[in-house]
Formats: C-alpha cells, sequence, structure tokens
C-alpha cells in the first residue's frame, strides 16, 4: 500500500480506502461484512469510509464493531452528514442542531471518540453556510474530528467554504466526488479549484458502479445477484451506463488492461489514482477476495501512451458536464 497527504495537510491517507456504502448492514452479512474489512486491513487499508445515512445508520454499527479491538492511532476514519436519518424536519441538511447531534450519533456507532474526516455530504440550501461551517469548526475544536471534508460540492461552494475555514481555524481538507474513467464531470472546474485550494478529493465509485469491471457483457442480461439486479443495492445508479455502447467500449479495455498485467477492476483503479489530485480511491466488497484483487492497483504508475489509448475508447461515452455536479435544491 502507498500513502497519499490529504489536502494540503499533513494527515496521510491510504492511496486506496475501503467504503461500506451498500454493502454493511444491508447487501452482505456481517460476517462477510467483517471479513472485507479484514481483507482490508491486512492489505494495509488504513482508510475507512463510511456515512450516517448507509443503511440507515446500520453500516457505521457494521463498521464499528469490524474495527474495535483495532490500534485507533493507525487508521483513518470518515464518516458524512446531511442525508435524513430520522423522521423529523430536523433529521436531515447541515442545520447546527443536525450537525452537532449526528457527530454523536455516528462516534457512538463507530465505538470512538472522534473522527478523522467528517464530511458534508451535500451542499445545504436551506442552511446559511456560515452556520453549517461554524457548527463544523466546533465540531474540529472539541476534538471530535480532526478534519472536515464535503461532497458533491461544486467548485464555487468550495471556494466560499474553504475562505469561511480559513477564517475559522478549522481545516477543510477534501471533497468526495463520484470520479472515474466514464464519469468526469469535476475535471473542469472542481479539480482546478481544489488544487488552488489544497483540497484533495477522495473519489467514489471508480468503477461506475461495477461497469468498469468488466462483468456486464453487451447484450446480455445482468449476472444474477449483481448489483443491477439488486433494488435495494444500488440498480438505479448503475442503469446509466447499461448501454451496449458503453459496455461494448468497457470490453475493448480488456486487452490494454491485460497488456499492463492488471485486471479491468485494477485497470480502473489505478486510472483514477493517476491524478495528483486524487488522495484515494474508495472501493467496496462484498467478498474479501474482491478486496484482495482490488488493492493491487495501489502504487501502478500507467505511461502516457496507454492512458491515451483508454481515452480513445471511452470518450465517446465519457460524462464530462461540470453541471453534473450537484446537491438537492431542497433537503430530501
Amino acid at each position: 500500500m502507498e500513502f497519499r497527504h490529504l489536502g494540503r495537510s499533513g494527515l496521510m491517507v491510504s492511496e486506496i480506502s475501503y467504503g461500506n456504502w451498500i454493502t454493511h448492514g444491508s447487501q452482505v452479512e456481517e460476517d462477510a461484512a467483517l471479513a472485507c474489512v479484514r481483507a482490508a486491513l491486512d492489505t494495509g487499508i488504513t482508510t475507512f469510509d463510511t456515512a450516517d445515512v448507509y443503511a440507515g445508520t446500520r453500516a457505521e454499527e457494521v463498521l464499528g464493531r469490524a474495527l474495535a479491538g483495532e490500534r485507533r492511532e493507525g487508521l483513518e476514519i470518515f464518516t458524512k452528514v446531511f442525508w435524513p436519518t430520522g423522521p423529523g424536519r430536523n433529521d436531515r441538511g447541515l442545520s447546527r442542531k443536525h450537525i452537532m447531534e449526528s457527530i454523536n450519533g455516528s462516534l457512538r456507532r463507530l465505538r470512538t471518540d472522534h473522527v478523522d474526516l467528517y464530511q458534508a455530504h451535500r451542499y445545504d440550501y436551506s442552511t446559511p453556510l456560515e452556520e453549517t461551517m461554524e457548527a463544523f469548526a466546533d465540531v474540529v475544536h472539541s476534538g471530535k474530528a480532526h478534519y472536515i471534508g464535503v461532497s458533491e460540492w461544486k467548485a464555487s461552494q468550495l471556494r466560499e467554504a474553504h475562505g469561511l475555514a480559513r477564517e475559522l481555524r478549522v481545516p477543510l481538507v477534501s471533497n468526495q466526488p463520484q470520479y472515474s474513467m466514464l464519469w468526469r464531470v469535476i475535471e473542469t472546474e472542481v479539480i482546478p479549484a481544489s488544487e488552488e485550494l489544497g483540497v484533495s478529493q477522495i473519489v467514489w465509485s471508480p468503477m461506475a458502479q461495477g461497469v468498469l469491471s468488466g462483468k456486464y457483457l453487451p447484450g446480455q442480461p445482468p449476472p444474477a445477484g449483481s448489483r443491477a439486479t439488486d433494488e435495494k443495492s444500488g440498480a438505479a445508479f448503475i442503469a446509466k451506463w447499461l448501454t451496449d455502447e458503453v459496455l461494448t467500449r468497457v470490453q475493448r479495455l480488456r486487452p490494454l488492461a491485460e497488456q499492463a498485467g492488471l485486471t479491468l477492476p485494477q485497470l480502473a483503479v489505478a486510472w483514477v489514482l493517476q491524478n495528483p489530485n486524487v488522495a484515494s480511491a474508495i472501493i467496496g466488497a462484498s467478498r474479501p477476495e474482491q478486496v484482495h484483487d482490488t488493492v493491487k492497483a495501489a502504487g501502478v504508475r500507467l505511461d502516457a501512451e496507454l492512458l491515451k489509448a483508454i481515452d480513445e475508447i471511452v470518450e465517446p461515452v465519457t460524462e464530462r458536464d461540470p453541471a453534473k455536479t450537484e446537491s438537492p435544491a431542497q433537503r430530501p
């Protein structure tokens, strides 16, 4: 495993981090989830990402149990706040009330007295940004989080938040966007702003919801038990990629991966890590062997000729519109 600085900070994170968005507490049984976390630890992953909303707060509980007994100082634990975690009108968003209540709930479920990174899961248009940033600053100053980050924020929102963070003396060090060969909407605006501000990307879905793994074939139904067949595990998210054109182009990547000595999943993760603004790529897994395979992307360097060949294959189906970085206009 190799490690990178998170933003312009001294915090080091593993190039590949382990996330449990649609697995722990929902898609897989707890024994399998615990085995996947153990596999992540065994392969050198020290960075773990979750959120209070995942599996209705159960994902945090599973991760807390899975990491129990590990040396806390040797881990980087990330979680997030924004999406609804209860029926009340204040059980969502980035108000001071919800942030303060949510961090306490997350710490209880994670079985720790602090998280290393506390992230705004989306931008909240219903709360003044000053209120949100002051609440995050208080979370940090109270010792409940070491750093703060955001997820899927636009470049303009990052700039405004970063200015407030400096005034409040709180380290805003990261953004967590979707990023892959097929989804490159952050490249035009978000990454240049982040580089200027000293903010890193912690990217999710580097395999485009599994499409870049190559297991979905053109002209054929999705494999039984795959994400595309399970409405509870993100079928809606993957649907946009399941066209014959996309799937055919993904299969054309296979010879390139083989020439580089990689599997398709390894190529997909290695590709996002070629971007110097990416500090870590989040992977998920339902089986330990998936972790052991994908983690081999750490430290891989892809040459310019290979990167050009990849671009030529995927460009016609790549999404680049920066407007696709968005948050709900109203609280969910």
